[in-house]
């Protein structure tokens, strides 16, 4: 798995990997790869968007936003 590709390019290819799918008409060994990679880069996604959170809390915490 290439950990540099982009959240949005991971996305797309998530879409991409369900279209395939849910077609229905990929031989099991290659559903499977496919369901394998779609899973990888759901992860992927979602490490990225708890990293972004984070990012976003401290920027908030630092500045002082919410405190009045």
């Amino acid at each position: 798995m290439d950990k540099e590709i982009s959240y949005e390019d991971a996305m797309k290819r998530i879409d991409e990997i369900v279209d395939a799918l849910e077609k229905g008409d990929a031989p099991l060994d290659e559903a499977l790869k496919l369901f394998e990679e779609g899973t990888e880069l759901t992860n992927l996604c979602y490490k990225r968007l708890e990293s972004a959170k984070q990012k976003i809390t401290e920027i908030k915490a630092g500045e002082g936003f919410g405190q009045q």
